[in-house]
Formats: structure tokens, sequence, C-alpha cells
């Protein structure tokens, strides 16, 4: 797996704002990520220290979609929270 395709995105809400002010940073990866290619990949884009990184899977649900109200299954997506010993990650960086 390349280094590109482990981190998809970072995932910007008013929780994930709030818990970045305590060096924990939450990402959008790839359903094949481990921890180890997570933190190996974050440490060779940034320079930063990982310490702990905990992984959670959220399984998509079903949802009553369009005018017949028809069930659709929404996609599963995997969600890291990466605490950082060292160093900061930019996610807002200034031009």
């Amino acid at each position: 797996m390349k280094l590109n395709e482990v981190i998809l995105s970072p995932i910007l809400t008013e929780k994930t704002i709030a818990l970045a002010k305590n060096k924990t940073y939450v990402f959008l990866v790839n359903k094949s990520a481990n921890k180890f290619k997570l933190k190996a990949a974050l440490e060779k884009l940034y320079p930063v220290k990982v310490g702990k990184v905990r992984i959670q899977v959220e399984k998509g649900e079903r949802k009553k979609v369009g005018r017949n109200r028809l069930l659709k299954k929404m996609p599963s997506k995997k969600i890291a929270y990466i605490s950082l010993v060292e160093g900061k990650i930019d996610l807002f960086p200034q031009s």
C-alpha cells in the first residue's frame, strides 16, 4: 500500500478540533490499514512522533432513501485516533 493511500483525510468536527488541542488527531483511513502502517505513514508525512493509535470501525447503517423509501446500505468507514508524543500536525495551514 502506498503512503498516500493509508490516510484518506482528516476529520474536522467540533469534537475533533477540541481533541487536537490535546495532541490527538482524527483521520479517515483505508479499510486495510493497521496501526503499524498508520504510525509509519504519519511519521514520514509530518515531523511528529506518534505515541498511541486507536482504530474504530463504523459499520454502514441501513437508511430509507428516495421517494419510495427504499432501503440503502451506507458505506462502512475506518477512523483512527492518533495521539502524538511530540510535534504538531497543522490541519489549518497559514498562507
